[in-house]
């Protein structure tokens, strides 16, 4: 999923896919980018990467207020308390669960 976190109303506004595993973010590696990292090197990377696959965009934000209410996504890394927002792991039955949420809204 696709998710907002600097915004009014965080929440889920989308699907994606993981499409390739992590690797080393080159941009900690060169001084004229904005990410440059003085501490981050290709021997030692601090920072990395994935590559995503767009799949769809919801018509509207399933809010992380309202995903708290489901006991269907007990469990869910993204629901934990003191989590860290980057890229988590989704179960297939939260997954679809969501995915349903997603669908119902649009109908």
């Amino acid at each position: 999923f696709f998710y907002h976190s600097n915004c009014k109303v965080p929440g889920i506004v989308g699907m994606m896919e993981v499409v390739r595993e992590s690797y080393p973010d080159f941009t900690a590696f060169d001084p004229s980018s904005k990410y440059f990292d003085v501490k981050s090197d290709s021997d030692n990377p601090r920072w990395v990467m994935v590559d995503i696959r767009f799949i769809e965009r919801f018509e509207e934000t399933i809010a992380l207020s309202d995903l708290r209410h489901y006991p269907e996504l007990e469990g869910m890394t993204l629901l934990r308390k003191g989590n860290r927002l980057s890229i988590t792991p989704v179960s297939e039955e939260h997954w679809n669960f969501i995915g349903q949420l997603a669908h119902a809204q649009n109908a």
